[in-house]
């Protein structure tokens, strides 16, 4: 029984110890992107940042890139960085896998150049940062496409986009008609106005022109008006010539009148 006990209580002592180690080896967390789609020929960057639960620097921190064909269970290294960048001297991504990070903002980033459809794969991102020697790994699936893929967002923005710009171009087609329109009136009054000065000498503007226009329409209604109401000149002159010849039977009475 007691023996069982110093074994229990040893245990315990030494978990106290065990334990804070442990946690300090799994210390390290890993984020990377899922997936990224690059077209061929340009440039991609491949995002890894990391936590540690030990200070960060040049001096204690190593990253290794690896990297996995696309069915293929085998991942070579492609990239690492101890105090300063290693890039690969050979192999598929000589001159392409270039340094992008920033230890002491605890990234280790890299990037791509000129990306070809060998580069398909899944590209692994690992960081050690003593004593956080281990620790989980980032996973980045790269896939190399001829044109950029539209994704639902950017497909539903491309509808929205449209329809916009075909409501804008029918509305800016109606505002240029109406406008035309318009000016083909006025233009049209104008011509009208200059054709009446032509035949009018005597107006001097647009605006006499109406003027004289209605004042020539009431003249010759008036004078329409008095031709009907003036009597006519033949009965005028023969109720002037009866006249006449009453005045001369008067004028020859007289002397009648004077040798009786």
């Amino acid at each position: 029984m007691l023996y069982h006990m110093d074994r229990i209580w040893l245990l315990v002592f030494l978990g106290g110890f065990v334990v804070p180690e442990l946690h300090h080896v799994w210390g390290i967390e890993i984020y990377t992107t899922k997936e990224v789609e690059a077209v061929n020929g340009t440039n991609v960057k491949l995002k890894c940042t990391f936590s540690s639960t030990h200070p960060v620097s040049p001096q204690t921190v190593t990253v290794s890139w690896m990297f996995r064909p696309i069915n293929s269970q085998i991942a070579v290294r492609m990239f690492y960085y101890q105090e300063v960048p290693y890039p690969p001297d050979q192999g598929l991504f000589k001159g392409h896998a270039v340094w992008s990070g920033d230890i002491n903002g605890k990234d280790a980033s890299v990037t791509l150049h000129e990306v070809q459809p060998t580069f398909n794969g899944t590209y692994i991102c690992q960081v050690a940062n003593p004593p956080d020697a281990h620790g989980n790994t980032g996973e980045t699936v790269l896939r190399v496409v001829d044109k950029v893929s539209l994704s639902e967002i950017g497909l539903l923005a491309a509808i929205v986009g449209g329809s916009c710009g075909v409501i804008l171009v029918l509305l800016s087609i109606f505002v240029a008609v109406r406008f035309y329109r318009r000016r083909q009136k006025e233009r049209f009054t104008e011509m009208e106005i200059a054709e009446y000065i032509k035949k009018e000498p005597t107006v001097c503007s647009p605006a006499e022109a109406v003027h004289l226009t209605a004042l020539k329409m009431e003249i010759e209604v008036g004078s329409s008006d008095d031709q009907e109401s003036k009597p006519s000149n033949g009965d005028d002159k023969e109720e002037k010539g009866l006249g006449d010849g009453d005045d001369e039977d008067d004028d020859n009475d007289k002397p009648n009148k004077m040798i009786k």
